[in-house]
């Protein structure tokens, strides 16, 4: 194996989420950021959020006439 190729390993590197939630984890890198973690994911968390842009839902609910309150078959 070749000498002096392999990145340095940092074992306590620090994992910092946007929403304000950081940990520890082994990594090449010494800080890592990221946008989503467990504490803010949607799926871990049980929220749906919908994001509307420009009507785009509403518009798609009104051009198949869905209801909001009727569920879909």
């Amino acid at each position: 194996m070749k000498t002096a190729i392999h990145p340095v390993y940092y074992p306590e590197a620090t994992v910092t989420c946007s929403c304000g939630k950081s940990w520890a984890a082994g990594s090449t890198k010494a800080v890592i950021r990221v946008e989503l973690c467990s504490n803010c994911h949607p799926f871990f968390t049980g929220e749906q959020r919908i994001v509307d842009t420009e009507g785009r839902v509403e518009r798609l609910r009104r051009r198949y006439s869905m209801d909001k309150d009727k569920p879909q078959s």
